[in-house]
């Protein structure tokens, strides 16, 4: 993880206010962007992955989207795409579908998150320095492992907004 690499950091609205290393952003809590993307195989199940305990934010949780920081002058589109192709470990992946977009603020910081959508039908290979363990779950089996696994929070709240956007807030059919 690059802690050197320079963000936008970002006010309440989304809009630029300065620039920080990644680094000094996290250990000093500024808001910055954050591309998430969920990742569908051929059977339409959803790529879920433990994070690596070397993560600077939610070490060691599971996740069900891939993504990470909007560099500075980098589009959400951009780093969404970026970020998928990265950590799944494939190239040529279309570009991931816009959703929606909510501020996550939560105890390890805050950040504009752009929720993504995206179909793999490539092998993954996923990268090893983010992805400590994976596979793919259909929805039934998420929600089941909603209550049994410990969820990086950030990309449970994406989750749940999800339902929420897709009109299904008690259950699947995302």
């Amino acid at each position: 993880m690059d802690t050197d690499e320079i963000l936008d950091i970002v006010d309440e609205n989304d809009r630029v206010v300065g620039r920080s290393p990644r680094g000094e952003a996290y250990a000093r809590g500024l808001r910055n962007r954050c591309a998430f993307i969920l990742v569908r195989d051929a059977e339409d199940r959803i790529f879920v992955h433990r994070r690596t305990a070397t993560k600077l934010v939610h070490p060691s949780l599971y996740d069900m989207f891939v993504g990470g920081v909007v560099g500075t002058g980098e589009s959400y589109a951009e780093a969404a795409l970026r970020e998928a192709e990265e950590e799944l470990g494939v190239s040529g992946l279309p570009q991931p579908v816009f959703l929606f977009k909510f501020l996550y603020d939560g105890d390890r910081g805050s950040w504009w998150s752009a929720v993504h959508e995206v179909r793999c039908d490539l092998p993954v290979k996923p990268q090893v320095e983010e992805v400590a363990w994976h596979t793919f779950l259909t929805e039934q089996e998420l929600e089941r492992r909603l209550g049994e696994w410990a969820w990086a929070p950030d990309g449970l709240e994406a989750y749940e907004r999800l339902k929420t956007h897709r009109g299904q807030p008690d259950g699947p059919s995302l």
